[in-house]
């Protein structure tokens, strides 16, 4: 297992915040799925160091996978 750093900044106005929730667009799940595309590695779970809610942007927020 390998722990990779990213420091992401978003514009959230059309996510319904950051943690996953199956129906809803959310800054998590978006995130993980474009690793994934990249990478080809199914099991992507993202951990950062704080979330936001619905339509918050976010400068320079770490998280790691």
């Amino acid at each position: 297992m390998r722990n990779i750093k990213l420091t992401i900044e978003y514009d959230g106005k059309e996510f319904n915040g950051w943690q996953k929730q199956p129906t809803k667009l959310n800054i998590q799940g978006t995130i993980e799925q474009a690793i994934k595309s990249i990478t080809g590695e199914e099991n992507i779970e993202l951990n950062a160091s704080g979330r936001t809610d619905a339509g918050v942007h976010a400068i320079r927020t770490s998280c790691k996978f």
